[in-house]
């Protein structure tokens, strides 16, 4: 049989193309997928953890606590070879052919080579004191000379102009839009007032093992402080700048796993298709000796062949599309920091096994209904099984089954918030969904059927009455369409969902779009009027601060909002609580030194008297009052911090820098935060990636449209000697195709309906599952999306007849009865 398996191959290979496109574009998207994410987490591990991979050992602090004493410990541990404490401080500079002055936050180059991290875009980093390296958003170029204004531990303030040596490359990092950076030699940054380092990076000599040396250091520490080696650090750093990329994965595994399932039924039903024109080949090799296992192993031995050389091919495509998502990522300087391909192996055999072992199964039932007919009764056509069968029974029973358990599963996985609980009820729902379509497909299209039998004239009463007289061909019909806009739908909805969801999260982390705020604690009370007058600004919101006395007698900084002007200036107050009148905020490890409790009161006072507020305790933030209330207990408080929101459609970037200019013609100590940046691109990190995860779902809609193509084709198989009656009795050709056409817009307008009904339920159960864990999901249906995926599906199912029909309406009547 082997010599008969490879024959059927080759004399078959036409019709084992829409088999083999299937597995292709299905195992295509879980390669690119499982690619695609591993070249993110290499590349965000380069560009978030750089300063971290070329270091050892990282040791840090969790409190924030100097590690200045520790540093001439490190130095006699065995194994260690260079040192680079961290040294940062903060500076305001004046950048030439800009107005004003803005803040920098200075950390220092380390004097070892290997312990250099920064990526150069122009220059050289610095050697000696005077010099400065600095980042893209400062706006400076080699050459150029910044006066920096700095102010030392003891707060005697100094001037210092500084060579622009270099300019560093932050690519990759969505917080290099915050504010500006420089990067000087310790000497620098010391004299600058640089104190108490709390980080450290330790390089050991060639071929140390990182482990080992990582323990050494612990232990000369005795365990005091957070020891890690420099890639548990970078993976540290990564993993925090990529938040829930976890989710993001898991999503894209579920549409994976969605077009493998897909790719599964239309192989089974392209294997229909194909054991339905060779049945009467294959009852002559009954006849000739072959056993019904001979026959049924050929059939699988096909599939398998296809199965594996297609998935060989959708490995390398999947590899291919990963490249070219991970090229145009990088050749538009997109904020997806992809850059070159990892291939891991997971992904290739993940791929090949997915591929094979799906044909496998899906040709499993088509081989075995092949073999089940007697071979001289396959050697004339029979009909289908009536559903009251046995078959029919079990395979509602099987349907009931699968659906009733996947669909508590998949609530189950809502409630729980997890995407791996909801996947395997959702994929076992489906397919039990589609195994019940016998039964409710046809019903829904009798009814649907009294619709147009008015406005199509004779082909359209005829086309209703075949639609519902063969449930089991109606009900394949109208699936091969469903799994296409259920799919489409879900995704439309489930994107829609997610990218709702996300800016919402986006607005409530960083509510306001710019921050400015004073080190020494005092802005001047005309600098927001300025500010508002900026183009580009919308409204903005003063801060009065001042100090106040606590509970343990010591004054501390607190801040006053006027929660009227301040809610109109803000994107979202969800993660963002404000007082009400007669109402503080205060952290919790400062609510924990007061021995202070939520609801507890607790008295305030300053030059003004005295208030006993009461008390809401929060996880960190400063002490918050209102404004009313603050400028009660002290009535000479000044603006401390501003808040300003942009116009949306003006250039974030732009209006920044114009802010930035504004405060340091005003002040010399301002720092301006522009946190719209950093939500601006994570914003484009979305839409990448969204973007990357529509085209490849365009893929499965791709693999359920050729379902449709495959299963009207069975039609026709099927229907051979009736169309052939049909036109003998005077049905013309026209009137054939006009008939078939009318069958398969109601077949398919049956078919959109419903898989929109299901596609927007598996839309909104897979947001919420994947993206519950990280708050509350915005859900959004986009109507007109909905509407439009209706309409193209109800035409795709009328073109996807074409082919068919033409082939029905070209074959003489003579020939068709005769067959």
């Amino acid at each position: 049989m082997r010599s008969v398996v490879l024959a059927q191959i080759r004399t078959h290979a036409a019709r084992l193309v829409a088999s083999c496109l299937a597995v292709v574009l299905a195992v295509a998207f879980v390669v690119a997928t499982l690619v695609l994410n591993q070249t993110t987490r290499d590349t965000v591990l380069t560009a978030a953890g750089a300063q971290y991979l070329g270091a050892d050992v990282v040791i840090s602090t969790e409190d924030g606590s100097s590690l200045a004493d520790d540093v001439e410990t490190l130095r006699t541990v065995e194994g260690v070879r260079a040192i680079a404490p961290e040294w940062e401080v903060a500076v305001q500079a004046v950048v030439p052919g800009r107005t004003g002055s803005q803040y920098l936050d200075v950390s220092a180059v380390a004097a070892d080579p290997t312990l250099r991290w920064q990526q150069l875009a122009d220059g050289a980093l610095p050697d000696r004191p005077g010099e400065v390296a600095v980042s893209e958003r400062v706006g400076a170029a080699v050459g150029d000379e910044l006066t920096a204004v700095s102010v030392a531990a003891d707060g005697t303030e100094s001037t210092t102009t500084v060579t622009v040596t270099g300019v560093v490359d932050l690519g990759g990092d969505p917080g290099a839009g915050l504010y500006g950076r420089a990067y000087v030699v310790p000497e620098q940054a010391q004299a600058w007032g640089a104190v108490d380092p709390t980080e450290v990076r330790v390089a050991g000599w060639p071929r140390a093992d990182e482990q080992l040396l990582a323990a050494a250091v612990r232990d000369a520490l005795d365990g005091r402080l957070t020891v890690r080696t420099g890639t548990e650090q970078a993976e540290e750093r990564a993993a925090s700048m990529l938040g829930n990329s976890f989710a993001l994965t898991a999503i894209l595994l579920v549409f994976g796993t969605v077009a493998v399932v897909v790719a599964g039924l239309v192989i089974a039903n392209t294997f229909a298709v194909l054991l339905a024109q060779r049945t009467r080949e294959l009852a002559l090799l009954r006849c000739v000796g072959a056993t019904g296992r001979q026959v049924r192993r050929s059939v699988l031995g096909e599939a398998a062949l296809t199965g594996l050389a297609a998935s060989a091919l959708g490995v390398g495509a999947g590899i291919g599309l990963a490249a070219a998502v991970s090229a145009l990522a990088e050749g538009v300087e997109s904020p997806v920091p992809l850059s070159g391909l990892a291939v891991p192996l997971l992904a290739v055999v993940a791929g090949l096994a997915v591929g094979t072992l799906t044909t496998l199964l899906a040709a499993f039932a088509p081989a075995r209904a092949a073999t089940r007919v007697a071979p001289l009764a396959a050697l004339r056509p029979t009909g289908p099984a009536p559903l009251r069968s046995r078959a029919g029974l079990l395979r509602l029973l099987l349907g009931l089954l699968l659906l009733l358990p996947g669909a508590g599963l998949l609530a189950l996985g809502v409630l729980m918030s997890d995407v791996f609980v909801a996947l395997p009820g959702g994929v076992a729902s489906f397919l039990g969904v589609v195994l019940l379509a016998q039964r409710a497909v046809p019903p829904v299209v009798r009814a649907a059927g009294g619709l147009v039998t008015r406005i199509g004239g004779v082909p359209a009463r005829l086309a209703a009455g075949n639609a519902t007289r063969n449930p089991r061909r109606t009900a394949a019909t109208a699936t091969a369409l469903l799994i296409g806009v259920t799919l489409t739908t879900a995704m439309v909805v489930g994107t829609a969902s997610t990218r709702a969801t996300a800016t919402a999260g986006l607005a409530a982390a960083y509510p306001a779009d710019v921050v400015v705020e004073s080190l020494s604690g005092e802005l001047p009370g005309t600098l927001l009027g300025r500010l508002q007058a900026v183009e580009g600004v919308a409204q903005g919101a003063a801060l009065p601060t001042a100090l106040l006395t606590g509970p343990d007698g010591q004054e501390w900084a607190a801040y006053g909002v006027d929660v009227s002007t301040a809610v109109p200036v803000l994107r979202s107050t969800a993660d963002t609580p404000l007082p009400d009148a007669g109402e503080v905020l205060l952290p919790e490890w400062m609510a924990d030194s007061w021995a202070v409790t939520d609801g507890s009161p607790l008295e305030l006072t300053g030059p003004g008297g005295g208030l006993s507020l009461r008390a809401q305790v929060i996880a960190e933030g400063p002490l918050l009052l209102t404004a009313a209330e603050l400028t009660a207990l002290v009535p000479d408080a000044t603006v401390g911090q501003l808040w300003l929101r942009l116009d949306d459609a003006g250039d974030p970037a732009a209006v920044v820098d114009a802010v930035t200019a504004t405060v340091g013609t005003a002040v010399t100590d301002a720092q301006v935060t522009g946190v719209v940046s950093l939500r601006e691109q994570m914003n484009e990190v979305l839409d990448m990636l969204l973007l990357v995860v529509t085209g490849l779902l365009g893929v499965a809609v791709v693999i359920a449209l050729i379902g449709v193509g495959n299963t009207l084709a069975l039609s026709v198989v099927e229907r051979r000697q009736e169309n052939g009656l049909l036109r003998a009795l005077g049905l013309t050709r026209r009137q054939l195709r006009g008939l078939l056409a009318w069958e398969a817009v109601l077949v398919s307008g049956v078919a959109a309906v419903l898989g929109v009904v299901l596609g927007g339920i598996y839309g909104l159960t897979g947001t919420a599952s994947a993206l519950g864990m990280t708050g509350g999901v915005v859900v959004t249906v986009p109507w007109l999306q909905v509407a439009v995926i209706v309409a193209v599906a109800t035409v795709a199912g009328l073109l996807a007849s074409v082919l068919p029909a033409r082939r029905a309406a070209r074959t003489s009547p003579v020939a068709a009865i005769a067959s």
